[in-house]
């Protein structure tokens, strides 16, 4: 998709950060002819040994800024900050450094879209791979979901869409990534924990229109103001979407259907009735998918077998189960507070979890949400005092040590009918390796809990 001529034969390579896109950069690079260190602040990676065969020296443990200043060129991980001190020598010591996606990006043969947002980055870029399948598209699906971008590069034909979730981490090192399509959802503050302010955070979102032509398109949620202003600079053309019918063109919600609307009138894309998320906000991510499968010609009919077929993602608004009139609901993506609020507005009663490693934002904007649904919240983790100082007096506040113990609490607490959902608007990493860990821990707890109240009824 490149001009660009991109070599790395011969040449000394730099991959920091030995997670999921680190390990499969270092495994493309190898193969691509570069002498490859794979370096890492840990003691113990993933696939070391398959690494060291395939010829990447691993250097774990430690970060050695010799290794850094004699590279001819750095990759990091998207976990990595470019400001880290060594990146930031070798940098300034005149070798280049750029992000994994980027590296990838430049030997695609096909075409690329791009999707990003604060939420529903994964439920839009899956359902979309889903629609371009079904529309009879050679499709790859990945980037910040999934399998890396590099390892898709040997799959790569000039007849693949590819279609990448891409987080600000990777957009904030791209040089020549050039999508296609590029997709913006919403923006909510979020990160801050790694980025140094709101703004940073949205310019880095923003560079996923930085390489587009006149020939590309931008597509954009008209429903949310932070979008425009951030798609200002875009000179790709722009299809709109809305949950509302108030476009005079784009993909919009009209009547019981979601369709296209140009200067000739609607053309009917998907019934609403096929839409098989919890949680109403999920519709905008069918709009967005929509649009991008209908700038790729996919027809109605592949886009509403695509979308019946969908139930959602793992740890995405997902149904856990249903037991004593109460509906346990895992939404562990949801970790920040713009995620925690559509979650708990999903619902109208609801008793939420919130909690966990705090990055930004103000708990308080949650208050109206959870006022408006007579909510309780049980605490969690390491942000526990922060959510009470935030909604005390609100809303009855409970603290738990732990998710069985708030999952314990939660049901105890739930009227029937309502909803207990695990929506942290925090990251992780104080209880727990991922989100993923965290929601399957909450799913083991719930399912035992049932277990528990199914024995009590029988006796």
């Amino acid at each position: 998709m490149t001009a660009h001529v991109f070599s790395v034969r011969g040449k000394r390579v730099t991959v920091v950060g030995a997670a999921r896109s680190g390990i499969a950069a270092a495994h493309l690079l190898v193969g691509r002819g570069a002498t490859v260190t794979l370096t890492d602040t840990r003691e113990e990676i993933a696939d070391a040994d398959g690494l060291r065969s395939a010829g990447v020296r691993l250097e774990l443990g430690r970060h050695d800024a010799t290794t850094f200043s004699a590279s001819d060129l750095i990759v990091l991980s998207p976990g990595v900050p470019a400001t880290m001190a060594e990146v930031a020598a070798a940098r300034a010591a005149g070798v280049p450094v750029i992000g994994e996606m980027e590296l990838a990006a430049r030997w695609l043969r096909g075409r690329i879209v791009a999707i990003t947002g604060t939420k529903g980055k994964s439920t839009t870029t899956t359902l979309t791979g889903r629609m371009l399948a079904a529309g009879g598209h050679k499709v790859l699906v990945g980037g910040n979901i999934g399998n890396a971008l590099s390892a898709q590069v040997e799959d790569s034909t000039d007849q693949t869409i590819h279609v990448v979730e891409a987080s600000s981490f990777q957009l904030e090192t791209i040089e020549r990534f050039r999508p296609w399509i590029a997709v913006l959802l919403n923006f909510s503050p979020d990160h801050l924990d790694r980025h140094a302010d709101e703004h940073e955070y949205a310019a880095a979102k923003s560079r996923i229109f930085v390489n587009q032509t006149a020939d590309d398109w931008a597509v954009l949620n008209a429903d949310d103001v932070s979008v425009a202003r951030m798609a200002a600079d875009a000179v790709s053309r722009r299809l709109l979407f809305s949950m509302t019918d108030s476009l005079a063109s784009g993909v919009l919600v009209q009547g019981d259907s979601i369709v296209r609307r140009t200067a000739e009138g609607d053309t009917p894309l998907v019934p609403l009735a096929s839409v098989r998320l919890l949680g109403r906000h999920l519709i905008a991510d069918v709009l967005a998918a929509s649009a991008v499968a209908s700038l790729a010609g996919v027809d109605a009919a592949a886009m509403t077998e695509a979308v019946e077929q969908f139930t959602g993602l793992e740890h995405a608004l997902e149904p856990v189960a249903e037991f004593g009139g109460v509906m346990f609901v895992n939404d562990s993506k949801a970790t920040n507070i713009e995620a925690a609020r559509r979650a708990i507005e999903s619902f109208d009663s609801v008793v939420v979890i919130l909690g966990g490693r705090f990055k930004g934002g103000d708990f308080a904007d949650l208050r109206q949400s959870l006022v408006d649904r007579r909510a309780s919240v049980v605490a969690i983790g390491e942000s526990q005092d922060l959510v009470v100082n935030a909604l005390a007096g609100a809303v009855p506040i409970h603290r738990a040590s732990d998710l069985g113990a708030a999952v314990r609490t939660a049901f105890a607490s739930a009227a029937p009918g309502a909803a207990v959902v695990l929506a942290p608007a925090c990251a992780s990493f104080d209880m727990f390796s991922d989100y993923a860990e965290r929601g399957r821990v909450f799913k083991q707890e719930v399912r035992r809990l049932e277990e528990e109240w199914k024995n009590a009824r029988e006796q």
